[in-house]
C-alpha cells in the first residue's frame, strides 16, 4: 500500500469518534463532529492529489476511496438520522444509488483481470453537495439555518441521483443496442 491508500484509508478514522460524539449531541460534541468531518472529508482531495502528483495512481486506491467516501458519508447521514435532521428515505436513496454504482463501476476487461472507473465530474459534484450538506447538518446552528442545512441536503439527494444516472445510462443503452444487433 502506497501514501494516498493510507491516506484514504486514515480518512476512516474520523467515523467512530463522529458515531459517538453525535450520540451525545451537545452543541460542542456536534462543533466537534463538524471539525472531524470536514477534516476527514478534506483527505478525499489529499489522497487524489498525492496519487496524481506521484503517480501513485493504483487499482485498489480507485476502489477503496469511493468506498471509504460512502462509509463516512453514509454513517454520519445514519446519525442524523436518528437525531431527526434527515429524513430516512432520503438517505435510502443515497444509499441505493451507491450500492448500484459500486457495482457499475468493477468493469472485467477482455484479460480477465479487473479494472475500477474513476469518478466522472458528476459524482464528485455529488460528493461535494453531500460533504457540504452533512457539515451544515451536523452543526449546531441556530433555526433559520434549518431550511438552507435542509435544501443542501436535498441538493445532495438530487446531485447522487443525476450522477448515478448519467453514469448507468449509457450502459444500458449500449445494452439496450448490443441485444438488438445479436
Amino acid at each position: 500500500m502506497n501514501l494516498p491508500t493510507w491516506v484514504t484509508l486514515s480518512r476512516l478514522l474520523g467515523l467512530p469518534f463522529i458515531l459517538y460524539l453525535l450520540n451525545y449531541p451537545t452543541p460542542s460534541n456536534r462543533w466537534l463532529c463538524v471539525g472531524i468531518f470536514v477534516i476527514a472529508a478534506g483527505t478525499d482531495w489529499v489522497d487524489g492529489y498525492l496519487a496524481r502528483k506521484l503517480d501513485l495512481v493504483t487499482e485498489l486506491g480507485k476502489f477503496l476511496d469511493p468506498l471509504v467516501d460512502k462509509l463516512l458519508v453514509l454513517g454520519t447521514l445514519l446519525s442524523l438520522i436518528e437525531l431527526q435532521l434527515v429524513p430516512a428515505w432520503g438517505v435510502f436513496l443515497i444509499l441505493a444509488r451507491e450500492l448500484a454504482i459500486a457495482g457499475w463501476r468493477v468493469n472485467p476487461n477482455l484479460t480477465g483481470s479487473t479494472s475500477i472507473s474513476g469518478a466522472n465530474i458528476w459524482g464528485k459534484l455529488k460528493t461535494v453537495g453531500q460533504i457540504m450538506a452533512i457539515a451544515f447538518l451536523i452543526a449546531p446552528l441556530s433555526p433559520q439555518w434549518d431550511t438552507p442545512s435542509i435544501i443542501l441536503f436535498w441538493i445532495a439527494v438530487a446531485l447522487s441521483l443525476i450522477s448515478g444516472w448519467i453514469y448507468v445510462a449509457p450502459n444500458i443503452f449500449s445494452s439496450k443496442e448490443k441485444s438488438i444487433s445479436d
